[in-house]
């Protein structure tokens, strides 16, 4: 039960981390935590732990946890990581998605369509997460899928920032359109490299993504 318990607070908070409910550099108190979920302080401590070890919590002695904030050049050297491994699941995915796995992707690229046609930006990011599950999925390698969307969530806040660009949500899509015909091709280097570009941050987005990055830490640092 305790163990459950502690599950369910990794969980959430996995969640709210991810989805931009918790911000880097938010504290994670432990007694506000407790008392917020109704538990003591000891499965808030673990389920604290386990975050620490995937990266998205930082435990610091004496200053307790926070959501990760990594420095630039560690975000970067993340995105490059990203960028690879991406890269290395449209590749295996091109070989070896089935009919059915092929069906899901495109239902996922429409999900994507109808949010730009809407002007949904929140819904937009939601089911672009849809798409890229749907190509780790059909990547047919658990282990690969696995490091991918570890590395994902830990980059989650910063890729919600690259969507504020302006137009940066149609980008997105037609590049997801280019990465769907290469998939449904076969052709696994084109799958490969066309992933690889969408998730580098790189040339003029690196700029905005700075800027936008200056800005979120200026509005953390306020609060």
């Amino acid at each position: 039960m305790a163990g459950e318990r502690v599950l369910e607070l990794v969980r959430t908070l996995e969640q709210e981390i991810v989805t931009g409910v918790l911000s880097p550099g938010d504290r994670l108190d432990e007694a506000t935590l407790a008392t917020r979920f109704g538990v003591s302080r000891t499965p808030v401590r673990e389920a604290l732990g386990q975050l620490a070890s995937t990266g998205l919590v930082e435990i610091k002695p004496r200053r307790g946890a926070a959501v990760a904030a990594p420095g630039l050049k560690e975000l970067l050297e993340m995105f490059e990581v990203m960028a690879e491994l991406e890269g290395l699941c449209g590749r295996l995915a091109a070989r070896r998605m089935s009919a059915d796995e092929r069906e899901a992707l495109q239902t996922a690229h429409e999900a994507c369509r109808s949010c730009v046609q809407a002007g949904d930006s929140d819904g937009y990011y939601a089911a672009n997460v849809a798409f890229h599950e749907a190509i780790y999925a059909g990547c047919r390698n658990r282990f690969l899928a696995e490091q991918t969307r570890t590395l994902r969530n830990r980059l989650a806040p910063y890729r919600r920032l690259q969507l504020r660009r302006v137009d940066r949500v149609n980008e997105s899509f037609g590049e997801h359109e280019a990465v769907l015909a290469a998939i449904l091709d076969g052709d696994a280097e084109r799958a490969d490299r066309l992933l690889q570009s969408h998730v580098t941050v790189q040339g003029g987005s690196f700029a905005d993504f700075v800027a936008n990055l200056t800005v979120a830490d200026q509005r953390q640092t306020a609060s």
